[in-house]
């Protein structure tokens, strides 16, 4: 993986968008997009984006579980299935 070729300019954005389309449909990898030298942007592919919200999602309820765990907000496996058990059977009434 070369990081060089992966930063490009604004001015190559507008005159190569499709050529740059491709190259993050084909490697996956994020392009940033600079203007007056200073990253300003970053283009990416939908598949590695939907990828990256799932994963980020997935870490955020790692870390709410880590919390609840260290403020004692945590319950059995046997006390769920009880709930669900009781749950059930009012509405079975």
């Amino acid at each position: 993986m070369n990081i060089s070729s992966d930063i490009k300019p604004v001015s190559f954005l507008k005159s190569h968008a499709a050529e740059i389309l491709k190259q993050i449909n084909d490697t996956h990898r994020p392009i940033v997009i600079t203007q007056n030298g200073e990253p300003k942007g970053v283009l990416q592919d939908p598949e590695s984006y939907d990828n990256m919200r799932k994963a980020i999602g997935l870490l955020k309820l790692i870390s709410q579980g880590e919390e609840d765990i260290k403020q004692g907000n945590t319950k059995t496996q046997s006390k769920v299935f009880k709930d669900i058990d009781k749950l059930l059977a009012n509405k079975e009434k």
